[in-house]
């Protein structure tokens, strides 16, 4: 299976696992380690089976779990690309690059994480200002690139300048064809160095760039890195830090020692002095490759650029790289460019750059969007292209000639995920209204029966109760085991009930006020941290009445048997709240049934836009279908009938023996797809322990 990465594993890992596996044996339960990383997932979601196997075995084992083989037949999808063997016929090959049932995994996934983003916790760090900067090829690359198609359809290396190839470099043709066209955008000397400079290429482009924001930024002593993985530096080689240095330098005016590679510092003191020139602008321009330069680097405080001069292989290596002046401390871009650092990508057109750029974007997103549970796609593609595997065939052909086909088709495939995503989004705005507008509906129903049932007992009381001369309600309490009738022994009265009662929690009539039971029940409560009982009274009519929240005046006699007179008292106010709830609840009513009445006004563009994505689909395979070739010049129909059907070894091979179909099968290169987008790059699984 492709894109799993080494299936040995290693020693460090196994001691890791028989290490947590031990401590959660102890307490029988999927606790016991805390993994802390920036990139828990750092290129694809097969990485995620290896988190839960570490960390929720008995979740895995609960769902019947115990293998990789189970996980992914649950969570992935296997595809079979189809690639071109050295006899012409076609072979395939498995690998995973579907991933299904997406919100589930992330729910999976977000139960063991607590995932935070700079953004989360408020980090003041500069915005990034991405720029793709398209260089048409030059004439040579133009050449270069015809060659490649070539090579990548007949594995003929001769076009390349370089000798055949041998049987195993055959069977990673495309990852030869891949690794020639990064370093065709790049540099055409990375090829030959027969090849000479020209205006027009990726390092004049950028030296150009790098020199505008020099001088834009000369007042403040601006920085800017750039990251290039191919190419770095060697001494006394030629290199394109070397070529781009050089340019700056006698092309663009720029001091030779504010010019440096990472790659000079052989000791830690010599990196942690250059990154302090950095920092002090003494440095101005940084070349290094994602390795030396991506990480460990806090040389921040005056970068206001990055430069991509190639693309890495993995979504966490891009973040790592703009991560050395997207971060905190950054002072110049503060200050002087708008709390913003500019991105520069530099693609070749009709080369692989912006396709492989526009893939790690993608396979980020997914990512951020899994860590934070707010998938909205129910499957995800993850693309078909690995730095171990390079490109498939038929993609491969189609950038390098110019064929938009599977560019439109991209365009069109984000453009339904995005009208899919905006559709499920307003059903789900819809459901949710649609609920909302029913519980309001209840809520307000059961509100009106509650106040229907205290204007009851309001009138209840109202007729009975008995004013004094200064016209004050009499307070008429009676206490069913009580022989005393005055406030004060009435007071104790009750408050010894408070002390000693407890009706586990039961409503117990205790007396009567005016015709109303009076009732104590008893409520387990936490009382300074100790478990204690509090008893509360209640006036029972149709609904339960309390003042106070029930609790009785411990210190006043008057104040505890005037406690069920107040209850009685408060009934219009309670009456007045209730009402006012009600009438709150139906200030929404009128907007949520216009949002119920809605309907998605975007079905039609939906449906044709699929109706177009399936005809290209139609075309692109139609395109990449080897042709059949029929000789039938100056024959009839009846002759074309009758002639014997030709053998063609691009897609029909003669029965073979077992022990051929070895053979075969060992010269098999790696997988072509039809026409679906890059693979990811390399699936390592990886787990960083900090």
């Amino acid at each position: 299976m492709a894109g799993l990465g080494n299936s040995v594993g290693s020693n460090r890992a196994l001691n890791l696992l028989y290490a947590i596996r031990t401590i959660q044996e102890r307490t029988g339960k999927d606790l016991g380690a805390t993994f802390l990383s920036g990139t828990t997932i750092s290129n694809s979601l097969t990485e995620l089976y290896l988190l839960f196997k570490y960390l929720r075995p008995n979740a895995l084992e609960s769902q019947q779990i115990r293998c990789f083989d189970a996980w992914a037949a649950i969570f992935a999808k296997k595809t079979t690309d189809f690639e071109f063997t050295v006899t012409n016929s076609i072979a395939a090959k498995d690998r995973f690059r579907y991933f299904i049932k997406v919100p589930e995994l992330a729910a999976f996934y977000n139960e063991i994480t607590d995932y935070k983003t700079a953004e989360d916790v408020g980090v003041d760090r500069p915005e990034k200002n991405e720029i793709m900067c398209n260089i048409p090829p030059t004439p040579e690359q133009e050449d270069f690139i015809q060659k490649l198609m070539v090579f990548a359809k007949t594995g003929d290396a001769t076009v390349l300048g370089r000798l055949p190839l041998t049987e195993s470099e055959d069977k990673a043709r495309m990852l030869i064809a891949t690794d020639y066209a990064r370093k065709m955008s790049l540099d055409m000397r990375m090829i030959d160095p027969e090849y000479g400079d020209n205006p027009g290429n990726k390092a004049s482009i950028c030296a150009a760039k790098i020199a505008e924001y020099y001088h834009r930024f000369d007042e403040y002593r601006g920085t800017q890195f750039v990251f290039s993985d191919l190419g770095t530096y060697k001494p006394g080689e030629w290199s394109v830090y070397a070529e781009i240095k050089r340019k700056l330098v006698e092309d663009h005016g720029i001091p030779a020692h504010e010019i440096r590679f990472i790659q000079e510092c052989g000791t830690q003191r010599s990196k942690d002095r250059m990154i302090a020139d950095m920092n002090a602008g003494n440095v101005r321009i940084l070349f290094g490759s994602t390795s030396m330069l991506g990480t460990g680097v806090n040389a921040q405080q005056r970068a206001v650029a990055v430069h991509h001069l190639d693309c890495p292989w993995r979504p966490s290596d891009l973040e790592q790289r703009e991560g050395r002046a997207i971060r905190k401390g950054n002072e110049v871009a503060k200050l002087h460019n708008d709390n913003k650092v500019d991105v520069i990508i530099y693609a070749v057109e009709r080369s692989l750059d912006a396709y492989k750029f526009n893939l790690l974007h993608c396979k980020q997103t997914f990512i951020s969007q899994l860590k934070r549970g707010a998938m909205g796609l129910r499957t995800i593609d993850e693309g078909s292209s690995d730095e171990k595997s390079g490109m498939n065939y038929s993609e491969y052909v189609a950038i390098l000639s110019g064929n938009t086909d599977l560019l439109e088709k991209a365009k069109l495939e984000k453009r339904i995920a995005a009208l899919e995503s905006e559709h499920r989004s307003f059903n789900k705005g819809l459901g949710d209204s649609r609920a909302r507008l029913r519980d309001i509906s209840d809520e307000v129903e059961k509100i009106e029966i509650i106040i229907g049932k205290m204007e009851t007992d309001h009138d209840r009381y109202a007729a009975a109760v008995q004013w004094d001369k200064e016209g004050n309600p009499v307070n008429a309490l009676k206490l069913d085991n009580c022989q005393f009738t005055d406030e004060e022994r009435m007071g104790k009265y009750l408050q010894a009930l408070v002390k000693n009662t407890n009706t586990h929690n039961e409503y117990v009539r205790v007396g009567e006020i005016y015709g109303f039971p009076v009732c104590i029940v008893s409520e387990k409560a936490i009382v300074d941290g100790v478990e204690a009982i509090r008893n509360r009274f209640v006036v029972e009519g149709q609904y339960k009445y309390t003042y106070n929240n029930g609790q009785l005046a411990m210190s006043d006699t008057h104040a505890a048997c005037m406690n069920f007179l107040n209850a009685l008292e408060k009934l219009p106010d309670t009456i007045r709240q209730h009402r006012e709830r009600a009438d709150k609840k139906r200030v929404d009513v009128p907007t949520l049934e216009a949002i119920v009445s809605r309907t998605w006004g975007k079905e039609d563009e939906l449906k044709a836009l699929k109706s177009e994505l399936a005809a290209l689909d139609r075309k692109i395979t139609a395109d990449i279908t080897p042709k059949h070739e029929t000789v039938a010049e100056n024959a009839d129909d009846e002759e074309i009938k009758s002639t014997a059907p030709q053998q063609h070894s691009a897609n029909i091979t003669p029965p073979q023996s077992s022990k051929e179909q070895e053979d075969k099968s060992s010269l098999v290169a790696e997988p072509q797809e039809k026409y679906k987008v890059q693979r990811n790059s390399n699936n390592r699984i990886a787990m960083y322990l900090h």
